[in-house]
């Protein structure tokens, strides 16, 4: 088969198309887009209603007084993407769940050379498209990232700049990196309920296990790992949870650790060839703070409980209703303006390097917004930097193309995710890590 001739990405007539603005978390995505990236940017909001579209694009023009985007009709065929995506040097998707909406979206881009960010929290699913389309995007020089969104910058962020720490000021690799939430004051996504209910009825038990195992989206495999974090105190050992003084007290399950542990590490797999490997023993863990020993107990309880009853059908067939019921919101539905104000969320880290003296680095991660927000900014800022004229400096770029992760745009994206809010700040290594 004849290989289809690629126009240049600078002659197309899109810097970037948002693929399903209409939608609460694409609507945010649209004003962040249109209030932080340039007045003179060529860009497009693409769906499948186009009087929707124009109500939107109607209130983009009032919200920064400029021309706005464009109106593109496209549906999620695969005749109709491949029609769009050659248009656009970036196209952003918002819509999903992805495992039913996102394959043909991704598949275009990569045939068509045109670079791809999504908010996707679907592991199985990006495993899936790692395996079909890493190689052709590679091909085609289309930088493709999932998970891109609150799924899971903030995490593959923090590490990055733990362990890029740790590499400048020790000249060594990090062990092991370890973060928490803690302090939050927003009203959680519905989607991460949403989006364990789908990948339950959607994959099979056997499929979810082992694409969920820790280096399952890593391009390498390590030889072997540090151990995990061993907190001091019986009770707490007796309890499953860790008392971690850096990450401030008690730590209990995190509510997006796994999906954020697979991410990180696939990163932890694209640097290991280069000269800023995170480390041959590298490790990544995420908890959330808890208020006590017995809070922390009954979050990690109902973690569990919440799996065990979508994991098996006859539960699931119960509990799924209720969730989409009272938690799940429904699509294209999100807390109201008023609802965010004041919205945040902090993290903490830890990072120890693999050296005799285990030396440690503290870290702090800020953000003056709640997760849909935070979404919006992580893309729109992703997006300023592939559409920048710096991104072959980044290492996605220097990769050629390929499906990778946030943390391969590196430090430019860390600088363009502070200037938009996010702030990431890393202390002094302290030598009191034995």
């Amino acid at each position: 088969m004849t290989q289809a001739i690629l126009e240049p990405q600078e002659l197309r007539q899109y810097d970037l198309v948002l693929l399903g603005a209409t939608g609460y978390t694409g609507k945010l995505t649209a004003e962040w887009i249109t209030t932080h990236l340039p007045a003179d940017l060529k860009w497009a909001i693409a769906g499948r209603n186009v009087r929707k579209l124009e109500a939107v694009a109607e209130e983009l023009k009032n919200l920064a007084h400029t021309r706005g985007p464009a109106i593109e009709h496209c549906t999620l065929s695969p005749s109709s993407l491949s029609s769009l995506a050659p248009r656009t040097r970036l196209l952003i998707t918002t819509v999903g769940p992805y495992m039913h909406h996102g394959e043909p979206v991704l598949a275009a881009c990569a045939a068509s050379g045109t670079h791809y960010l999504d908010c996707t929290g679907e592991v199985p699913w990006h495993l899936d498209m790692v395996r079909k389309y890493d190689d052709m995007a590679r091909r085609t020089g289309a930088i493709m990232i999932p998970q891109c969104g609150l799924d899971s910058v903030p995490a593959d962020m923090f590490a990055y700049a733990l362990v890029q720490h740790v590499r400048r000021t020790l000249g060594a690799g990090t062990s092991t990196v370890a973060m928490t939430l803690y302090a939050l004051k927003s009203g959680l996504s519905g989607g991460t309920a949403g989006t364990a209910v789908s990948l339950f009825e959607h994959y099979p038990l056997a499929k979810l296990a082992a694409a969920f195992r820790p280096f399952s989206l890593s391009p390498a495999q390590p030889t072997c790992t540090s151990r995990p974090l061993q907190g001091p105190g019986i009770a707490h050992k007796a309890l499953g949870l860790l008392s971690v003084p850096e990450l401030g007290g008690v730590q209990t399950t995190g509510p997006m650790a796994t999906v954020d542990m697979c991410l990180v590490h696939r990163s932890w797999g694209l640097y290991a060839s280069t000269d800023r490997p995170y480390g041959a023993h590298f490790r990544f863990a995420e908890y959330m703070r808890a208020r006590s020993l017995l809070t922390g107990f009954l979050i990690k309880i109902a973690f569990a409980l919440g799996g065990l009853l979508l994991a098996f059908p006859p539960s699931r067939m119960f509990i799924a209703p209720l969730l989409r019921k009272f938690v799940i919101p429904a699509p294209g539905e999100g807390p109201s303006r008023q609802q965010m104000k004041g919205d945040f969320f902090s993290y903490k880290g830890l990072a120890i390097a693999d050296t005799e003296g285990k030396e440690k680095v503290t870290g702090t991660l800020d953000s003056a917004f709640g997760g849909y927000e935070t979404t919006a900014l992580t893309l729109s800022a992703a997006a300023s930097v592939l559409l920048g004229e710096r991104v072959r400096e980044t290492h996605a770029g220097r990769l050629g193309g390929g499906i990778v992760t946030p943390a391969t745009l590196g430090e430019q994206y860390l600088q363009k995710l502070d200037e938009f809010g996010m702030h990431i700040k890393v202390a002094s290594y302290s030598c009191s890590g034995k």
